[in-house]
């Protein structure tokens, strides 16, 4: 145990707080079991280590574990957490608990034994997490962090801070807030960039094999997660694949599932298992009509790429403008509110707010006689009567 404090205290050390996710002031860290869930790469780890830096820097009250160490060969984490706590430990962060058998129930025992002790763990397998929820069911309070938003890319690429804003804040005062962002920065500019390769903080690593990186995350998603919840053989991944494939040359995609069923090979049923399984990974996201139930088994309207940069990865020509513009609007909305497809128009927000998405030619026309109806518009720096920029909708988290 005392070399995994030694290796925790180092990771605690090396860890930055020049840039923070939105989500570390959102959790609430007072609760006792927390799930930080995700796409790989999203931030989930550095999130962890941030809140044990500011709470308790490397005072041995908290420790940060991976539970693929080779510690967890021979020694068990029920164990581990009770000599933890008769030293006077009150926090485990843990990461990468997909690879230890069993889990969730051993996370239930701590929670069940040790009510002085706070856990907050994560993994890099969402699906996995998903899976083992169900063990922990009301003792568990768990969060999804989304990729980052286009104020978090400005503010990891340009040092600029800029606060974050509600959807009733950008439909009430989005002049007022366009004419202070643009007093410091050029949003036009610097969106083309967020598009292509802003979704995710590892992009700092290398621009130019970040949609490399961004391939084997569906690749591990694929091959390792999507296995290890279902039976999945070789030849279903592949199909998986394909499905996926079919997907983003079409996005958005407005699914014929029974085509999609004789394309791929797959019965109906388990094509929408499969799809349902995307949408949790974050590879995509399903949109439904609003008076649809929302359950495994019902067609999704619309299918979009889970963020803007997987359209660059996946897709063999360049990216329809149109589509990237859809794909953020809807990445960033569903981020926070409910979103569904609206019947007149692009996207239903919260069952209220109808959103017309498009460029320079885009009007009224469509939405003329639909109340709370707005326009967001990739060409505009300043927003104007129900036009508003679509850039700002990336200032929402």
């Amino acid at each position: 145990m005392e070399t995994l404090i030694e290796i925790s205290g180092k990771h605690v050390k090396n860890c930055s707080m020049n840039f923070v996710r939105f989500m570390l002031y959102e959790i609430d860290w007072n609760d006792r079991l927390i799930a930080i869930m995700g796409t790989r790469g999203a931030g989930k780890t550095t999130i962890m280590l941030q809140h044990l830096k500011e709470n308790y820097g490397i005072s041995g009250k908290a420790i940060y574990i991976s539970l693929d160490n080779v510690y967890f060969a021979k020694n068990n984490l029920v164990d581990l957490a009770d000599r933890f706590v008769k030293l006077g430990g009150k926090a485990l962060y843990i990461d990468e608990v997909h690879k230890y058998p069993n889990w969730s129930i051993e996370l239930k025992n701590l929670y069940d034994n040790y009510p002085e002790l706070k856990v907050v763990f994560s993994g890099s397998s969402m699906l996995e997490l998903y899976k083992g929820q169900g063990d922990l069911s009301r003792r568990l309070s768990s969060y999804v962090l989304p990729a980052m938003s286009f104020r978090e890319f400005i503010e990891l690429e340009h040092k600029i801070t800029f606060p974050s804003v509600t959807l009733i804040d950008i439909i009430e005062n989005h002049v007022d807030i366009s004419y202070r962002i643009c007093e410091k920065i050029k949003p036009i500019a610097l969106f083309a960039d967020y598009l292509e390769y802003g979704s995710l903080p590892f992009y700092r690593e290398s621009r130019s094999k970040y949609h490399e990186r961004l391939l084997n995350v569906v690749n591990m998603t694929l091959d390792y997660d999507l296995p290890s919840i279902t039976p999945t053989d070789y030849a279903h991944v592949l199909k998986i694949k394909l499905l996926l494939k079919l997907i983003s040359d079409l996005v958005p995609y407005k699914p014929n599932i029974s085509k999609l069923a004789a394309q791929t090979g797959i019965d109906r049923k388990t094509v929408l298992k499969y799809l349902d399984l995307l949408h949790k990974s974050g590879l995509i996201t399903m949109l439904l009509d609003a008076t649809t139930s929302d359950s495994i088994f019902t067609k999704p309207q619309k299918i979009y790429l889970g963020n803007p940069n997987y359209m660059f990865a996946l897709c063999d020509e360049k990216p329809n403008k149109g589509t990237l513009r859809e794909t953020f609007f809807c990445h960033h909305l569903s981020a926070k509110y409910k979103l569904h497809v609206s019947g007149v128009s692009d996207f239903l927000v919260e069952k209220k707010y109808t959103f017309e998405v498009g460029g320079k030619n885009k009007g009224n026309y469509q939405i003329a006689a639909v109340p709370n109806s707005f326009v967001a518009n990739d060409t505009i720096e300043y927003g104007f009567a129900n036009h508003i920029p679509l850039w700002m909708f990336g200032f929402l988290y």
